[in-house]
């Protein structure tokens, strides 16, 4: 994409939860990495997971469209500490949002997990969706619908992605084709091409053009 730095995938290998490291990094490039990787939700014993196909980056008080753009609030708190947590909310007090916080303690920034491919508990995802007829591809489709579908829920907002019930795992999975185009069901920071997601994906949530 033009105007990005470089970025370097780092080979953590194996199927084990991404470590600090990992989102300790510019936010660019953890949205460019992440891409592939696989976000898993445990629960008494029972794995639900889905390989994350399209994610946003949300980059500091700069950014309009940051929830840190007002400076530091109650609500806001988990984007200023440690990397590699979970910044979980309420959007318009309907559906729950998962986040990825990165860079340095401090620096308010995260990545937005926008969609998943499911890969385990497929069963119980569609039930939590209450969807039976809903193809595979949609189960995950959507911020709002993946939380649904892998049970994520605000008792999981400032958790560790890096081991306990909510994490990001490599599984040495296959690179995908990435693309780029600006964030999507956003009014403000409309500009910066700050969108990832895998191209050749059924359950990218929205258009799979370089807008």
């Amino acid at each position: 994409m033009p105007g990005l730095p470089q970025m370097r995938s780092l080979d953590f290998g194996g199927r084990r939860a991404l470590p600090e490291a990992f989102y300790r990094r510019p936010t660019l490039d953890v949205l460019h990495d992440i891409i592939g990787k696989v976000l898993v939700h445990t629960v008494r014993g029972r794995r639900v997971s889905g390989v994350i196909v399209e994610a946003e980056a949300y980059i500091g008080e700069s950014d309009p469209a940051c929830h840190a753009a007002p400076g530091p609030t109650a609500r806001n708190a988990p984007l200023y500490g440690p990397p590699g947590r979970a910044y979980v909310y309420l959007n318009y007090g309907i559906h729950y949002l998962v986040n990825a916080v990165t860079e340095a303690e401090g620096f308010p920034a995260a990545v937005l997990i926008r969609a998943l491919e499911p890969h385990e508990g497929v069963a119980l995802m569609r039930r939590r969706r209450g969807r039976a007829a809903i193809d595979d591809a949609g189960l995950c489709r959507g911020p709002g619908n993946l939380t649904v579908a892998l049970g994520i829920s605000e008792k999981l907002n400032r958790a560790p992605l890096t081991h306990g019930a909510l994490t990001i795992e490599d599984h040495g999975l296959p690179p995908r084709v990435l693309a780029w185009s600006p964030r999507i069901g956003i009014r403000v920071g409309t500009t910066p091409r700050w969108r990832c997601f895998a191209a050749d994906s059924a359950a990218v949530s929205g258009p799979r053009s370089r807008r």
